[in-house]
């Protein structure tokens, strides 16, 4: 088994990692390793998952990932967010229920990241407002669908078991597939036989250059608000491209 623990105070994330964990591996298209506990012991907050001993990725496993990641984008709902709020690294993720994905994207990530970099010092106030105001431009003649997403997709949380790709550390939501995608090609981790592979299984619709910096830009926000003012200029430039 493979054990995370954290203080008591720390159970709510925990638990929201299971419960993701617990959709995905569901979904039956990506392994994703069990969940075996989750509680309080001892003023420690603990979750125990799947021991899963991981190898370097082929480019076969990266082929396979690809198609098996829009197959796991196609278990779609009627709305958008998820029944529970969670994290994306140590930051709330809000996932509110909603019909409309650019209403949601709006208050649930956007606003909230830029909100959140107010309070620790970096005024994205009139950008992020800006932004906001327009993100319906990004949207003509596309209606994106509440896929199930990994939610934080970046190079680290996946790899190969014996050839087959393997997801974990999630992030897990309903929302526009496409944000996956942005996420991978954030941090780098994914060759080219994985977008191909994807690409092949369900294309990307058009405009999605653009909305891929949109959603990047939401990580990059989260990373100045965990990590620092090494961001600001990142986030600062991507603002400024979208608008």
């Amino acid at each position: 088994a493979f054990r995370k623990s954290g203080p008591a105070s720390a159970l709510a994330m925990f638990e929201a990692e299971a419960d993701g964990l617990n959709e995905l591996r569901a979904a039956g298209e990506i392994r994703v390793p069990e969940v075996i506990d989750c509680g309080v012991e001892g003023g420690e907050s603990y979750l125990v998952i799947e021991r899963l001993d991981l190898q370097h990725p082929s480019r076969e496993t990266e082929r396979d990932f690809g198609h098996r990641l829009a197959k796991l984008h196609r278990h779609t709902v009627d709305r958008f967010g998820w029944f529970r709020d969670n994290t994306i690294g140590a930051t709330p993720q809000h996932n509110d229920w909603s019909e409309d994905w650019v209403t949601f994207f709006r208050e649930r990530r956007l606003d909230f990241q830029v909100r959140l970099a107010l309070q620790n010092g970096y005024d994205l106030t009139a950008e992020g407002r800006r932004l906001g105001g327009r993100l319906t431009e990004f949207f003509d003649g596309y209606e994106p669908v509440p896929s199930l997403l990994h939610g934080d997709l970046w190079g680290g949380n996946w790899g190969s078991v014996g050839g087959e790709p393997v997801i974990f550390d999630p992030a897990v939501y309903y929302g526009d597939r496409e944000s996956d995608i942005a996420m991978t090609m954030l941090f780098g981790g994914f060759g080219r036989a994985f977008y191909d592979a994807y690409e092949s299984a369900w294309p990307m619709a058009p405009g999605h250059e653009r909305r891929i910096r949109l959603y990047q830009l939401y990580h990059v926000l989260n990373h100045l608000n965990l990590f620092g003012s090494s961001y600001l200029g990142r986030a600062r430039r991507l603002l400024g491209e979208l608008t």
